[in-house]
């Protein structure tokens, strides 16, 4: 679908769109604030553009300002709707996960490449055929989307290009993340299911969001910090507590700066 620019785009001139995850609210500064409404309503926060490392960057808090969106309510299809109408040309969404795997630590960075979406009840699509509310595809004809491989490889390649420059934790390339609804956490039973599938991190955030920026045609990837081990005791020794939301924010707390640094090494590299 081919998104129209708001008529500020060609003024503000933002090329690479980033969305912030949990505990990752501010990016950057001496910015501009711009407050967009789309056909889905607003964004989950105002616009942040500005310039870093040479390029002109929009930023939006995926779960708003306060965190006042949980996964299940987060606006996706504004979030990623607003960033298109800027004209951004490519999109770094990072994350949080817990690790399905025993070689993947708390702290890791995952350049992930592959997606399985176990969520329901999410507006997931621009083209909701046969609505009849008006809004964009609503009345179109049926759309499916071309999503074999749901990461872009050239955004994905800078990501890989920037973790090799970041002195921090380590970065993995490739894995597969499943995606939950939430607001809870897995069970034990559906941890082990997730790890016995071969399926490296779990998320509550990835999809649709992965999927609506494919129909927007902005050149998408995410980078996902590891900040628990899920239910305990998906593959690993017997002991590990299961992940509380204190326990992930503690993590991103420590973690955030690296996070920064790695999207700011990437920016050069994004088509």
């Amino acid at each position: 679908m081919e998104v129209p620019l708001d008529s500020r785009a060609a003024d503000l001139g933002a090329d690479v769109g980033v969305f912030g995850g949990s505990g990752f609210y501010e990016f950057l500064r001496d910015a501009e604030d711009v407050e967009l409404d789309t056909p889905f309503g607003r964004p989950a926060s105002p616009i942040r553009v500005g310039t870093l490392a040479g390029r002109r960057v929009a930023f939006i808090a995926r779960h708003g300002l306060t965190h006042e969106f949980a996964a299940h309510r987060v606006p996706f299809r504004s979030n990623v709707w607003a960033l298109a109408s800027l004209g951004v040309r490519s999109i770094v969404a990072p994350c949080s996960v817990g690790s399905l795997q025993p070689h993947l630590e708390v702290g890791d960075f995952v350049v992930l490449d592959q997606l399985v979406d176990r969520t329901n009840g999410r507006a997931r699509t621009f083209h909701d055929v046969g609505a009849g509310d008006g809004l964009p595809g609503s009345d179109g004809p049926v759309h499916h989307q071309p999503f074999a491989d749901p990461y872009d490889s050239g955004v994905r390649s800078a990501l890989l290009v920037a973790g090799d420059e970041l002195d921090g934790p380590m970065v993995h390339d490739g894995g597969t993340m499943v995606v939950i609804n939430g607001p809870q956490f897995s069970t034990r039973a559906e941890s082990r299911w997730h790890t016995s599938m071969g399926w490296d991190v779990v998320n509550m955030t990835g999809a649709p969001e992965a999927a609506l920026a494919a129909e927007a045609s902005v050149p998408y990837a995410t980078v996902a910090l590891v900040t628990d081990r899920d239910a305990g005791d998906s593959g690993r020794a017997d002991g590990v507590a299961p992940v509380t939301m204190d326990d992930v924010m503690a993590i991103v707390r420590n973690n955030v700066v690296h996070v920064r640094q790695l999207i700011e090494l990437a920016l050069p590299h994004l088509p």
